[in-house]
Parts: structure tokens; C-alpha cells; sequence
């Protein structure tokens, strides 16, 4: 028996409807064949100044695209889906991390709402691998103090240095760097440059300037960084005391939560999206979701982007406006910005 054509066309309109709601709130990559088929990443992206909005979408196409891995991203949004970097209580569907393998975040001075929080309690006692770039050293900022979470904002005394000190194993302290002036070359750690986050990563430079960093003693620190001269990767290390020593800028660690069980941490203060042009840095986090996982690294991940990708200079208010959450879907480019200048 055939169906009436207006029930038809109501079924295709409700689908539709479905899809549009589905992609505004947030990104679902399906991973083709791969070794991390099977396996769910979440990204979090959620910061008002490194364009961890661009990245994060990016880095969800690789996984699932050219290593298997499902991938959902998560952002900092209006209710239309239009992308709110400063919109620090907002993280879209945060059901994602209920079935979270493993999270890749790129935060800075979040304050969720406490389901929400609970929601990444749940998944982090559950012992999933982190995978942390540049500012979630200060993930956390503004929780209440009448919260059971309020220990984790970055300059907790309750819990020394917060969620980012205590679970990631640093917290902010300072910028080692002349912001936005000094770059950062990555310089391996010889006693650690056998270890599976390093493999196929050679040369890896930054234009976010070195943070100052001392992470907890049982880190196992994989690269220093380099202060440079300038923003040019082709520039010199800086002269002088500033590199004596140089500060760690990757490190890794094992954290055991409340639950009881171990969470395999990386950790890195390099992470703008700018910075993630530089393709051993793509390397290096694709490395450290499979390091996370206990899946064998390749010898050289392929890190080549999915769709054109052309990243924001960082900086506070240089997001783009008016940017929907559809507007990174498969299949479409984040071609340059026109106003998108180095300051």
C-alpha cells in the first residue's frame, strides 16, 4: 500500500528538521575504516582567545576521516548554533561525553552548569584518556564556591592549582614568552625520543609564545620549548637566560581519580589553532589520542587535513562572527579570514 505523499514529504521534513538541529548543536564524525574504528573521541572546544573553534573541528575530521575514530565536537554556543567563545557556561550537548573512549579539549576558564559538570566527572572517573592543549591548564574558572566542582577552578586552594594542576599537572602561572612576539621550537627530549606521542614527530614550532610551566614530579616530560626570536619558524632560540632552562611545553602522566581508576593524561601548552598549521604539532595529538587508548602509534600518523583549513591568528576577539557550528560540517572549508591579521 502506498503511503500518502504529504506523509512522505512530512518523514523527509522531520529528518531534515532533525539533521539541521543535530549539526547547530554540534558535529558528529562518522570514522571510516580505521584502527580507531569503534573507539568515540570527544573534542571540547571552549576558549575566548586561541580559536579552539577552528582547531577542534579540524582535528575531529583527521581522527574520524583518516584514522577511524567516531568523533563528536562539542562547542560554546547560542541556542541557534551560533559560535560563543566567551560564552564560558555553554557547553552544546554534553550527552556526547556519556559515551566518551577518550576527550581532546582545548578550554579556558569554563564554568558549567552542574549536570554538565557531572557529566565530565562521570567520564574522567570512568579513566578516559586526556588529550589537553595550550589553556586547559585553566580549564576551569568562576564555578561556584557553593559547588562540589568549585575545587577544580584553576586557582583553587582547596585542591592547589584546580582541576588543571591536580588532573592535567600544571595550572597557569605566566607567559615565559614575549606574547604574540617570541615563538616556540619544540626541542625533544633525548632521554624520552623513543617514546609512541613522539614518533613521526620531528619538527614541531609554534607562534603561541612558551608558557611557564612546572609540572607535578611524576610527569614525564617529552619536549621543552624554545623561546625564538621571533614568530618566523625559520628564527632563531633567544639569547640569554630565558632558555636556561627551557620551559617543558609536553608532558605526559597517569592520574588516578576518584573512582579509583588511572586516566593516561597528555598534556601540551602549545595549541592555538595557528599553532596546528605545523603538522608534526597535528602529529603529535593524533599520536597522544592513540598513546591514550593503548592503540599501536603509526610510525607516521597521517595528520593531512580533510577539508582546506585556514586558521585564525590568535587573539582576544579575532573569532570569527557570526560563525554556526554547521559552518564546519564534513565537506566544508574555513577558507582565510579576511580581517584575519597578525596583531
Amino acid at each position: 500500500m502506498k503511503q500518502p505523499l504529504f506523509t512522505i514529504i512530512s518523514a523527509i521534513s522531520l529528518t531534515t528538521l532533525c539533521g539541521i538541529a543535530s549539526a547547530q548543536d554540534f558535529l558528529r564524525f562518522e570514522g571510516k575504516e580505521g584502527p580507531g574504528k569503534g573507539k568515540k573521541v570527544v573534542l571540547l572546544a571552549g576558549d575566548e582567545e586561541y580559536r579552539s573553534e577552528e582547531s577542534m573541528p579540524m582535528l575531529g575530521k583527521i581522527l574520524s576521516q583518516r584514522h577511524g575514530f567516531n568523533c563528536d565536537v562539542l562547542f560554546s554556543a547560542d541556542a541557534d548554533g551560533t559560535i560563543q567563545p566567551g560564552k564560558g557556561d555553554s557547553l552544546t550537548n554534553p550527552d556526547s561525553l556519556d559515551s566518551a573512549d577518550a576527550i581532546v579539549m582545548s578550554l579556558r576558564f569554563r564554568k558549567w552548569n552542574e549536570q554538565t559538570l557531572a557529566k565530565f566527572e562521570a567520564a574522567v572517573n570512568r579513566g578516559v584518556p586526556i588529550v589537553a592543549l595550550r589553556t586547559s591548564t585553566h580549564l576551569f574558572s568562576g564555578i561556584p564556591k557553593e559547588s562540589k566542582y568549585a575545587k577544580w577552578n584553576w586557582n583553587s586552594k582547596e585542591w592547589q592549582g584546580g582541576f588543571g594542576r591536580q588532573v592535567l599537572g600544571e595550572t597557569w602561572v605566566a607567559h615565559h614568552g614575549a606574547h604574540k612576539k617570541e615563538g616556540c621550537l619544540g626541542i625533544i627530549e633525548e632521554a624520552q625520543k623513543s617514546h609512541p606521542v613522539l614518533r613521526g614527530v620531528v619538527n614541531v614550532f609554534a607562534d603561541s609564545d612558551v608558557y611557564t610551566a612546572n609540572p607535578l614530579p611524576d610527569s614525564v616530560i617529552l619536549m621543552r620549548g624554545a623561546v625564538t626570536e621571533t614568530l618566523d619558524p625559520k628564527s632563531k632560540p633567544v639569547a640569554g637566560k630565558k632558555n636556561e632552562p627551557m620551559q617543558p611545553i609536553v608532558w605526559t602522566r597517569e592520574h588516578k581519580n576518584d573512582a579509583g581508576k588511572t586516566n593516561k593524561i597528555l598534556t601540551t601548552t602549545m595549541g592555538a589553532a595557528s599553532d596546528l598549521a605545523n603538522e608534526d604539532l597535528r602529529r603529535l595529538v593524533v599520536n597522544g589520542v592513540f598513546w591514550g587508548l593503548g592503540i599501536e602509534v603509526p610510525a607516521k600518523a597521517d595528520v593531512t587535513f580533510v577539508d582546506p583549513w585556514s586558521p585564525t591568528f590568535y587573539g582576544f576577539g579575532t573569532n570569527r562572527k557570526e560563525l554556526k557550528v554547521a559552518d564546519h560540517g564534513l565537506g566544508k572549508a574555513l577558507e582565510a579570514a579576511a580581517d584575519a591579521k597578525k596583531k
